[in-house]
């Protein structure tokens, strides 16, 4: 069958190349922006087997230390991969602190490896009658019971707590819970003290070996790009078009028609079903709910290009879950806030050159007063530095030059609709059989033969959800046979 997947990220490219192993000749379309893909997260074994990255040069890096903060007299809390190193130092803070860390390191992945097993398969419905339907919710129970008495309550309890609530009881000091926090709030318009952000705290723990709390960063972009059995035409579509309730083809920004019955969008679900189809093909409640998905971009990336190493790996500026809670403030009522979370990883380009790459957390997506313009995004870029510069000292003096993507930027030059890179907030009410709605939760549409695969889509991790998109198809192809 010949196949058109809409989009370049690493979902459509899953998606594409698992189809094209299948024996579907595919042609993916979408533009390569050369820009460096976001943290990339978990990387699900099954995808990395059955398209053979690792032969074919995937490497994920974890950076060791995965995060640091400055502390009072110039010196910095590291946390690191090996948990024992990581409890040393917090030792400097709190002996107390340094003792439960190793416990709970190992809770926290318990509970996220139930999250693990959720994501390696499409969601499952909870109001299934089918047989197959109903053995995937018996699966998914067995698992939840094989986490034991303690750990299952933990995964029931922690869902819907808000990270201070959680981090209040197991910690003391105020630097580790702010460090902590941020990870919870990252791109999502709420603060620390929010409902819910436990479960976001858990979800980009998922994968993640223990006691790291941030998102691995890989090539896996670079190697899909390069793999062969695919065809890329770099145009956008125009339109999709649909007859007698079913696909028949994609037609391009510059006029010409290409002929599917199977087309499969990782875009924006809202922007796929009501500017590129004819939203008289879908019923009232789906388009009702489609306007409602919550996506506000909440973050801002600043590239700043070094003169030299900054003297860090990854530095976070988050003293205090009070802190992070006050920039939200900000935010919410359409302020960049004048003190944000900040975070900064550095890169070595090559020799003797140096860049560092910054999330602002909270800029808003629109303004209250004004719009984001050249001044002020230069604006953001000098308080950026200024930030930086008060915990590693001298910093300011070795930046040479600087760029500003505002969320408002990020969805013009990355499609992130209002700069939300998941283009649904990662929320409880918008994950699992809810994401992004009920309605579209299978990757199905009620168009015979669209499907969606992108960031918006179960589960909300870039080459999982690819993958889950693509098992799915297979199988309804598969039946339709």
């Amino acid at each position: 069958m010949k196949a058109l997947v809409l989009g370049s990220g690493i979902d459509a490219l899953v998606t594409a190349h698992t189809l094209a192993r299948a024996g579907h000749e595919v042609t993916v379309l979408g533009k390569r922006d050369g820009e460096p893909s976001p943290h990339t997260g978990w990387i699900a074994r099954r995808v990395i087997a059955n398209l053979d990255l690792e032969r074919h040069g995937l490497s994920v890096e974890w950076p060791d230390p995965w995060v640091s903060a400055p502390l009072p007299g110039g010196a910095r809390l590291a946390l690191w991969r090996d948990v024992a190193r990581s409890a040393d130092e917090i030792r400097k803070l709190s002996a107390r602190d340094a003792g439960q860390w190793p416990k709970f390191c190992e809770r926290m992945q318990a509970i996220a490896g139930v999250l693990e097993d959720l994501y390696g398969a499409p969601p499952p419905d909870p109001l299934t009658h089918t047989p197959g339907g109903l053995i995937d919710l018996a699966r998914d129970a067995l698992r939840l019971r094989k986490l034991g008495r303690q750990s299952m309550d933990d995964f029931l309890r922690l869902l819907p707590m808000s990270i201070a609530d959680l981090l209040d009881a197991w910690f003391e000091s105020d630097v580790l819970k702010g460090l902590l926090g941020a990870q919870a709030v990252m791109h999502l318009a709420q603060g620390p003290r929010s409902g819910g952000t436990a479960f976001n705290f858990l979800h980009h723990h998922v994968g993640s070996p223990a006691g790291v709390f941030r998102q691995a960063r890989s090539n896996v972009r670079d190697v899909l790009s390069a793999l062969p059995g695919i065809q890329r035409l770099e145009h956008e579509a125009a339109r999709i078009e649909v007859q007698d309730g079913g696909v028949r083809g994609v037609v391009l920004d510059g006029g010409e028609r290409l002929a599917a019955s199977l087309v499969v969008c990782a875009g924006d679900p809202r922007r796929t079903l009501l500017d590129l189809c004819d939203p008289g093909c879908f019923d009232p409640e789906l388009l009702r709910a489609l306007r409602n998905i919550r996506s506000r971009g909440v973050a801002a990336e600043v590239t700043l290009t070094l003169a030299r190493d900054p003297g860090f790996t990854v530095l976070a500026l988050a003293p205090t879950l009070d802190h992070l809670e006050r920039a939200y403030d900000d935010s919410k009522y359409g302020r960049a806030s004048s003190d944000p979370y900040i975070e900064a990883r550095h890169e070595a380009i090559k020799e003797g050159a140096h860049r560092a790459h910054v999330h602002v957390q909270y800029v808003p997506y629109a303004l209250r007063d004004g719009t984001w313009d050249d001044a002020r995004r230069d604006e953001l870029a000098k308080l950026v530095i200024a930030k930086i510069d008060q915990a590693a000292p001298g910093f300011a003096a070795s930046v040479l030059g600087h760029s500003v993507l505002t969320p408002a930027d990020l969805e013009h030059r990355r499609g992130y609709p209002q700069g939300q890179p998941y283009h649904a907030q990662i929320a409880l009410d918008q994950m699992l059989w809810m994401r992004p709605v009920p309605q579209l939760a299978r990757y199905r549409t009620s168009i015979e033969g669209l499907y969606l695969c992108g960031p918006a889509m179960h589960p909300g991790i870039p080459g999982a959800t690819g993958a889950n998109a693509a098992s799915v198809i297979l199988r309804d192809l598969k039946k339709s046979k």
